[in-house]
C-alpha cells in the first residue's frame, strides 16, 4: 500500500491522505443511468476519485483510508463531494442523482453525517441512497432509523448489489427499497439456477412495491437484453458511458424523469409499539399455556431453517432465563443457516448464542411481556406474537394470548418492530 502512496514511510503516506481531506481533494465522477427500451437518460451515480496521482483511483484511495483509520471521513467527503458536484453540474430534478455510502462506514461510524447531510441538500436535488444489507446486519436499528430520516427529506433509497450474497434478498421487505440494484454478474453470467431463484424473489418483491429494477455492469448489447429479460427497466455500465467529470444536465439531453413508489413504510419509531400491537384490528386471539407456544415456535425455527440464506429471524424471550441452553443450540444453528438472526430479551448479551444478534430491553419496553417469532423471507412470512397473561402457576403453564399470521404487512411491520431494537454491535 505503501508504494501506491510514492512512499513507505507510513508516517508520510499518512500525511498525503490527511492532506486531501483538509484540502477537499476528493472529487466525484458521474456514471449514466438510463432507461434500458429508450436509452434516455434517468440521472446519474457519484463515483469516487482522488486527486491525479497515486490516490486517484477509488480502491487505492478507500485502502490508504483504511489503513490509517480513516473511512468515515473519507466517505463523508465522498458524499459531500458528490452532492456539491450535482449542484456545480446542475443534475437537478428531473435528474436523480444516486449517491453510495461505504458498507464499512455504515458497520462502524456514527450516521449523524449522513442525516446532517441529507437535511442540508438543495431542494431541486433528486437524491437516491446506496446501501447493502451487510450494514444492517451489523446495525440495524440505527440503519432503520436513518433509512427513515433520509426518506422524511425525499430522498429514495436503493439497496445496491442485490444477488451478489443471498442476505441481500433476505433483507427486501426490511429495507423496502425504491431501487433495486442487480449485481453485474447476473446480466454478466450464463443463467443458472442461482440466476433463476434470485429473479423469482427480486420479482416478486417488485410486483409487491412498484420498486424498480437497475442492472449493472452492462458492457454490450448482450448484457443490455440480458437486464430486460431479467426484469431490470434502468441500467448503467459502459455500453451507456463512463464516469464522466462534466456530465449533461437536464438541459442539454432527452430526460426520463425517474418514477420512483410511494414512500415505504418504515420501522415504528416509538418504543411502545411491539408486535403484539401491530396486529390487525378483528384478529382472533387464541389462549394457550407456554408449552403449545414452544412448539409452535420450533416449528417456525424449523421453516426458517428449511428457506436457509435468503430468511430473517427474530424473536423474543421476556427474560435471559428463558433463552435455555437448548434454545442457544437452535439458534446459533439457525444463524449458520439463515441470513440473520436476533433475539431480544431482558439481560440478553449482545451475542447470546455464536451469530446471533442480541439485544436487552428497557425496563419499561413493553416488549418484556411478549413472546414473539418472526420468520420473513421473499417467498414465506409467518409470526407467533403473544402476550403474558400474568397468570399463576408453574412456568409451563404460564398463558398467553396469541395469534399465528402469515399476513406478510404484519410479518414484515413486526419484525420491522424487532429490529429497530437491535443497537450496534460492538
Amino acid at each position: 500500500m505503501t508504494a501506491l502512496l510514492g512512499t513507505d514511510d507510513p508516517a508520510t503516506s499518512l500525511a498525503v491522505l490527511q492532506r486531501v481531506l483538509d484540502e477537499g481533494a476528493v472529487r466525484s465522477v458521474y456514471q449514466p443511468l438510463v432507461e434500458l427500451t429508450t436509452g434516455r437518460l434517468v440521472g446519474y451515480e457519484a463515483l469516487a476519485r482522488g486527486p491525479v496521482g497515486p490516490l486517484e483511483r477509488p480502491d487505492h484511495l478507500f485502502a490508504a483510508a483504511r489503513r490509517h483509520g480513516l473511512l468515515a471521513e473519507l466517505d463523508a467527503a465522498c458524499r459531500l463531494a458528490a452532492v456539491r458536484g450535482g449542484v456545480d453540474h446542475g443534475l437537478v430534478a428531473p435528474l436523480t442523482l444516486f449517491v453510495n455510502v461505504e458498507p464499512e462506514v455504515l458497520e462502524r461510524a456514527p450516521l449523524a453525517d449522513l442525516v446532517a447531510l441529507a437535511e442540508r441538500a438543495p431542494g431541486d436535488l433528486r437524491l437516491v441512497l446506496e446501501i447493502t444489507e451487510r450494514a444492517l446486519t451489523a446495525r440495524p436499528a440505527e440503519l432503520l432509523k436513518t433509512v427513515q430520516r433520509v426518506r422524511e427529506l425525499g430522498w429514495g433509497v436503493a439497496l445496491d448489489d442485490v444477488g451478489a450474497e443471498s442476505a441481500s434478498l433476505a433483507f427486501l421487505e426490511v429495507v423496502r427499497p425504491d431501487v433495486v440494484k442487480l449485481d453485474l454478474r447476473l446480466v454478466q453470467q450464463r443463467p443458472d439456477r442461482a440466476v433463476a431463484e434470485i429473479m423469482n424473489a427480486v420479482n416478486a418483491y417488485a410486483e409487491r412495491s412498484g420498486a424498480l429494477l437497475l442492472a449493472e455492469g452492462i458492457e454490450t448489447e448482450q448484457h443490455r437484453r440480458a437486464a430486460e429479460a431479467l426484469g431490470a427497466t434502468l441500467g448503467q455500465g459502459w455500453l451507456f458511458g463512463r464516469g464522466t467529470e462534466r456530465p449533461t444536465g437536464p438541459g442539454g439531453v432527452d430526460v426520463r424523469p425517474l418514477a420512483l413508489p410511494a414512500a415505504a413504510p418504515v420501522a415504528a419509531d416509538e418504543p411502545a409499539v411491539t408486535p403484539f400491537d401491530l396486529l390487525p384490528a378483528g384478529t382472533v386471539l387464541r389462549r394457550s399455556t407456554k408449552r403449545l407456544l414452544v412448539q409452535l415456535s420450533i416449528q417456525l425455527e424449523r421453516e426458517a431453517r428449511r428457506l436457509g440464506e435468503t430468511c430473517v429471524v427474530a424473536a423474543t424471550f421476556q427474560h435471559r432465563r428463558q433463552f435455555t441452553p437448548d434454545t442457544a443450540r437452535r439458534y446459533a444453528a439457525l444463524a449458520r443457516e439463515t441470513a440473520f438472526v436476533c433475539a431480544l430479551g431482558d439481560g440478553l448479551a449482545t451475542e447470546p448464542a455464536p451469530g446471533v444478534r442480541g439485544a436487552t430491553l428497557d425496563p419499561g419496553d413493553p416488549l418484556r411481556d411478549e413472546w414473539d417469532v418472526t420468520v420473513l423471507s421473499p417467498h414465506f412470512s409467518a409470526a407467533l406474537l403473544a402476550r403474558d397473561l400474568h397468570t399463576d402457576g408453574p412456568d409451563d403453564e404460564r398463558e398467553f394470548e396469541y395469534a399465528l399470521t402469515y399476513r406478510r404487512d404484519t410479518v414484515v411491520a413486526a419484525t420491522l418492530a424487532l429490529l429497530g431494537r437491535v443497537a450496534p454491535q460492538g
